[in-house]
């Protein structure tokens, strides 16, 4: 899955640019230039993503851009714990049995799975791989302003 999610942005009055993302409800953020803007929309999207995996929820699939959207998406590392989140609710994977094929401690896998704490790429992408799954890092140009 992308961890990339349309979001509309809006000019309200005095100038301020209000983000919004119609595919993770409640995530509101604004600043007075839309840089700016997206850079919090970034943070707030990252919190709110997180927030599904602390309560043990499917995290929402992004839908189509249309015209008057743009994309924001989460750090790679972001990406990647939410990749091994999912593919383990998926999979009814617990972080113990995880643990096991890794041979670490459930301590350990519940950090590689929780986006709030720090955790090596590798170590991600290790857990990932005891999953059947793949860490994949896709870059795409920004639009010129």
């Amino acid at each position: 899955m992308r961890y990339a999610y349309p979001c509309q942005i809006t000019v309200h009055e005095g100038d301020e640019f209000v983000v919004s993302f119609p595919d993770v409800a409640g995530v509101v953020t604004g600043a007075n230039d839309r840089a700016e803007a997206l850079e919090l929309a970034e943070d707030a999207l990252s919190g709110a993503l997180a927030g599904y995996v602390e309560r043990r929820v499917a995290i929402p699939v992004p839908s189509a851009v249309v015209d008057g959207q743009e994309i924001v998406a989460v750090d790679p590392v972001t990406a990647a714990k939410l990749e091994l989140y999912t593919a383990m609710r998926d999979q009814g994977i617990t972080k113990h049995a995880l643990a096991g094929r890794l041979g670490l401690s459930d301590t350990t896998v519940g950090r590689l799975t929780n986006p709030d704490r720090r955790s090596r790429i590798d170590h991600i992408t290790r857990a990932l791989r005891a999953v059947g799954r793949s860490r994949v890092i896709e870059g795409r140009a920004d639009p010129v302003r």
